[in-house]
């Protein structure tokens, strides 16, 4: 049987994705980021206003990007539950970017994904620890 490999588990995918997710992120293009959301998708972070389609999904990614040069994200894990798959995740870096406060920053939240049929998420629900973040953020 030379030749043929066993197809991946929905799971693995999912996980892979998730690891080429995190990579976007790592890359410093937003544009990267954003490609792993359908035209129309949405990501939604701490129930604020959500970005909508890819071009805001790259601006919210930039944002970020800019404010910590130096960020590094992980993921920790994957899981799936009644359809809905969390991406668990870890964000450190130094807010150096314009009007930095230069302050480090480890933190960790999650978002909760929405796949389309083409395998891209739809819709993003992110949630973190905005209280720790801040403190981290100003230096308290």
């Amino acid at each position: 049987m030379t030749g043929c490999k066993s197809d991946k588990s929905e799971y693995d995918k999912i996980v892979e994705f998730g690891q080429k997710y995190t990579d976007a992120w790592n890359s410093k293009v937003p544009e990267k980021m954003a490609t792993f959301y359908a035209e129309d998708g949405t990501l939604t972070v701490n129930k604020g206003t959500p970005a909508v389609g890819r071009k805001q999904l790259a601006e919210t990614a930039q944002s970020y990007m800019e404010a910590f040069p130096d960020l590094e994200l992980t993921m920790d894990s994957l899981t799936k539950e009644n359809g809905i798959y969390r991406y668990y995740w870890t964000f450190k870096g130094t807010n150096s970017g314009p009007n930095g406060t230069g302050n480090k920053v480890d933190f960790s939240g999650f978002e909760e994904w929405t796949m389309n049929d083409q395998g891209l998420v739809q819709k993003s629900i992110g949630t973190y620890d905005a209280e720790e973040y801040e403190r981290q953020l100003n230096g308290n």
